[in-house]
């Protein structure tokens, strides 16, 4: 059994760090240590253990969906989102992302939910994780054409018939894909149950962003770096001074600037 006691403080914190489990006896003895700072290494331990374990229960969650058909024999299930319904500029984006049965990803969620840093990171593991991961873009002249609505189906078609292998299931986030042979779920607020989809949302939430970043380089007066070409008030100020770049979507209402929607 380690001798915690003859640990240095530092030396005890690395330990923990590294350490999936404690045994009882091991428990025991930190909380006999007659050092504060050894019993709240172990307390620090033990809420991160916690978190850990509340972790992997929401992520086996998140795999309900997945699991009802995997059970029937299906392998290939895509989950499938988009990005950009709302914005006054820009493309919509969808993406369609196949993972390996019963693969997990820590602190996967929904897009919304995430910080752009942990999103980066996230797409980044999913890419590589995923036995298919693929995108659609509708860029804003064709959603003026056809509307927004249409605009997300068709990029999520395009995103379906990228991926290098075709889906046997298509879980998607909110309406049905019109126009799709494949067998497909619609699950409203899919991007917060279902792992597939929160990859799907994840991925096409990065790949708009990075596209509006560029879109920034080109035409730094809106401040796209900021609000991605939602409606925010600098946004519809700008278009008060600047006037539309070939990017904005001439269908959308471009309300007053003190009305205000969010990235």
């Amino acid at each position: 059994m380690t001798s915690f006691s003859e640990m240095t403080l530092e030396e005890l914190a690395a330990l923990l760090e590294k350490r999936e489990k404690l045994s009882a006896a091991e428990v025991a003895l930190l909380r006999s240590d007659r050092r504060r700072g050894a019993r709240l290494l172990l307390e620090r331990y033990r809420r991160r253990q916690e978190q850990r374990r509340r972790e992997e229960s929401r992520l086996h969650r998140m795999l309900r969906e997945e699991r009802f058909y995997w059970r029937q024999g299906f392998s290939s299930i895509a989950g499938v989102d988009e990005a950009g319904r709302g914005p006054l500029a820009g493309p919509v984006v969808a993406a369609a992302v196949i993972l390996p049965p019963e693969t997990t990803i820590p602190y996967l969620d929904d897009s919304k939910k995430l910080t752009p840093a942990l999103r980066e990171s996230l797409y980044d593991q999913i890419r590589a994780a995923a036995r298919g991961c693929a995108v659609g873009i509708c860029p804003a002249a064709e959603i003026d054409r056809v509307n927004i609505h249409a605009a997300a189906m068709q990029a999520m078609r395009e995103a379906l018939a990228a991926l290098p292998l075709e889906p046997e299931v298509v879980l998607v986030d909110g309406f049905p894909i019109r126009g799709l042979r494949l067998r497909q779920k619609a699950i409203p607020g899919g991007d917060g149950l279902s792992l597939s989809i929160a990859a799907a949302s994840v991925v096409a939430k990065v790949t708009r962003d990075r596209f509006m970043l560029e879109l920034h380089r080109r035409y730094p007066e809106y401040g796209f770096d900021r609000h991605k070409g939602y409606g925010t008030a600098e946004h519809r100020r700008a278009l008060v001074r600047c006037g539309p770049c070939p990017q904005h979507r001439r269908s959308f209402r471009w309300s007053a600037p003190d009305e205000e929607d969010g990235p």
